[in-house]
C-alpha cells in the first residue's frame, strides 16, 4: 500500500499537550508578525534583517514598522515558546529562522481557517505579557 505525503505527514504529526498549543498560539497572535512571514518561514528560511527591512512590510511580514532589535526580541521569545528555530549552516548559526513542527502545525491551521491570523483577546494579551516581561512560567 502506498501512502499519500498527506497521509505521511499525518502519521508523523507530533502531539503537543493542549498548554503547549495554546500559549504557542497565544504567542503568535500576540506576535507583531503576520500569516505571510509564518508561511514563509515554513518553505525556508527567512533573514532577521530581511524581515525588518522595507521589503518584509512590503511582504506582509510585521503588523508595523520595527526595528531589527525588536524584531529580533520578538523572534526570540518565539524560540522561547517552540514555534521558531534559528537556522544553522557549516558555519555556525545564521541570522535566519524558520518554523518548528508546532510553527508548521499552528500556520497550517491558521490557513485552513482563512489565511489570517486573528488579533489577540485582551486575555491572551495580557496573559502574554505577563509570561513573557515578567517570566511567569510559561
Amino acid at each position: 500500500m502506498v501512502m499519500t505525503s498527506i497521509e505521511s505527514q499525518k502519521k508523523q504529526s507530533i502531539l503537543y499537550p493542549a498548554s503547549t498549543l495554546k500559549r504557542a498560539e497565544r504567542s503568535m497572535l500576540c506576535s507583531p508578525f503576520l500569516l505571510p512571514l509564518f508561511v514563509a518561514m515554513r518553505l525556508q528560511s527567512v533573514p532577521l534583517p530581511i524581515i525588518a527591512s522595507p521589503e518584509g512590510m512590503a511582504q506582509g511580514y510585521l503588523k508595523r514598522p520595527m526595528s531589527e532589535l525588536a524584531v529580533e526580541n520578538s523572534i526570540m521569545w518565539l524560540i522561547q515558546v517552540g514555534i521558531l528555530r534559528r537556522e544553522v549552516d557549516g558555519q555556525g548559526i545564521t541570522d535566519s529562522f524558520r518554523l518548528t513542527p508546532l510553527g508548521r502545525q499552528l500556520v497550517t491551521n491558521y490557513e485552513q481557517q482563512g489565511g489570517t491570523l486573528p488579533p489577540p483577546s485582551w486575555l491572551d494579551w495580557l496573559y502574554n505579557v505577563l509570561c513573557r516581561w515578567l517570566r511567569l512560567p510559561i
